[in-house]
């Protein structure tokens, strides 16, 4: 029996490694996104090709491009996977928007700043909230949300420590509802990730800045 997962945000940073790796698990792989083949994020990466990864990890990668911060397309989105895989075992809640780090205030700070907390917790809780009846169709599964310890700490600005503490507390609370169906929530901290937008970030550093070595990169979660 197939395993089946949704990876959103996974067009590049976490949510592409994290779908590679359930790729390489065997796993057909929805990965979901707005960067598609013709619609290149600035880094140059997509859905499309993160799909053809997972597909020669070992998996069956799926593109689909979905923007997270519409709903509607969102439940559109699960009415496919429950149309075409019937259930699901694994979301992997990893979609947000974050704007690359400035200085100063959050005063100082377009509030377009707020919308990680639109396309973050907002869509998690959106895409939880489609995934759920096939998660408990299904009789087992597991729905994780990318956290960092921005949730506990300072990390670029007051918006980012709330979206991060808010899908920590939203996992738990998911959790408590679901454990009677045998199905999971959890927050993952994943660290400091040798990704895209870490690599963007090095490379305006002044020479005598930037890290030696992988142990001294700077904590970057890219989703």
């Amino acid at each position: 029996m197939t395993t089946t997962a949704v990876a959103t945000g996974a067009s590049r940073g976490a949510g592409r490694g994290i779908a590679i790796g359930l790729g390489g698990a065997g796993m057909t792989v929805y990965v979901t996104g707005r960067s598609t083949d013709s619609t290149k994020s600035e880094y140059g990466a997509s859905i499309n090709e993160t799909a053809e990864m997972v597909t020669k990890a070992g998996g069956k990668g799926i593109a689909v491009a979905v923007d997270h911060a519409d709903d509607g397309a969102v439940a559109t989105f699960f009415e496919r996977v429950a149309r075409e895989a019937g259930t699901l075992d694994i979301l992997v809640n990893n979609a947000a928007k974050v704007l690359d780090p400035m200085p100063g205030g959050f005063w100082e700070k377009p509030l377009e700043t707020l919308d990680l907390i639109a396309v973050g917790l907002l869509s998690h809780y959106v895409a939880s909230y489609y995934a759920a009846p096939l998660l408990l169709k299904n009789g087992r599964g597991i729905i994780v949300n990318t956290g960092y310890y921005g949730a506990v700490s300072y990390h670029l600005s007051p918006a980012y420590g709330a979206q991060k503490a808010g899908a920590d507390k939203m996992a738990a609370d998911m959790a408590l509802e679901q454990r009677a169906h045998n199905v999971a929530a959890i927050s993952i901290w994943m660290g400091g990730l040798d990704t895209e937008r870490a690599r963007a970030f090095i490379a305006t550093l002044p020479e005598a800045s930037k890290p030696k070595n992988k142990r001294e990169s700077p904590n970057s979660p890219d989703e």
